[in-house]
């Protein structure tokens, strides 16, 4: 193998490493947002209820839908602090505001997508949604709202690793923490470092 070949290989060797890391983190996030949702599912309104009404739409936003929201937040800051320090070593590098927000964003992003997908998942009529007859809500392990929100994260996880890799932690790793920064004038928001 020329010097070509093992740079590349070096290189998704590294890839590798950071994809494993910030799935051990992506499983005790999990755990972190699952814990947060059964938490706030137990202390609130049954899940399904609507909180208020979409405009002239037959759509409500839900209970499920804050529930989620909920879970996500706790867990988006478990996740970043995680990474931040273990996967990414940006810690020493960074403050931690600026390298947050963009964190934050990305997640905000895959959330949205999240509570999308998570409204096929759990509407009735969606061809998508998760049989009732299977889960039905009568203990944890039947409970749609749990099994909608794993499949959600398990289709968002992809996108956000290689969005947080690019973006929030890539410029800091770099040694430009002012490209975490988009709002810093004349800087171009693209991590340098991609591998």
């Amino acid at each position: 193998m020329g010097s070509r070949g093992a740079a590349l290989f070096a290189r998704h060797r590294r890839n590798l490493n950071l994809l494993l890391r910030f799935g051990v983190v992506g499983v005790l996030g999990v755990l972190v947002n699952l814990l947060t949702l059964i938490v706030v599912r137990r202390l609130g309104p049954h899940f399904d209820d609507a909180v208020v009404g979409l405009g002239v739409s037959e759509f409500n936003l839900r209970w499920y839908h804050v529930y989620s929201t909920l879970a996500f937040l706790v867990a988006n800051l478990f996740n970043f602090q995680l990474n931040r320090s273990w996967t990414f070593h940006s810690n020493r590098q960074s403050r931690w505001w600026p390298e947050y927000w963009p964190f934050l964003v990305v997640g905000l992003g895959g959330q949205a997508v999240g509570l999308a997908l998570l409204t096929m998942l759990m509407h009735p009529q969606s061809p998508v949604s998760l049989p009732t007859s299977v889960f039905d809500d009568s203990t944890g392990l039947r409970t749609r709202l749990y099994w909608s929100q794993l499949i959600v994260i398990a289709l968002v996880m992809p996108v956000s690793f290689v969005l947080n890799k690019l973006w929030t932690f890539a410029a800091v790793r770099g040694g430009r923490p002012d490209l975490a920064d988009p709002l810093h004038e004349g800087d171009v928001v693209l991590g340098d470092d991609v591998a």
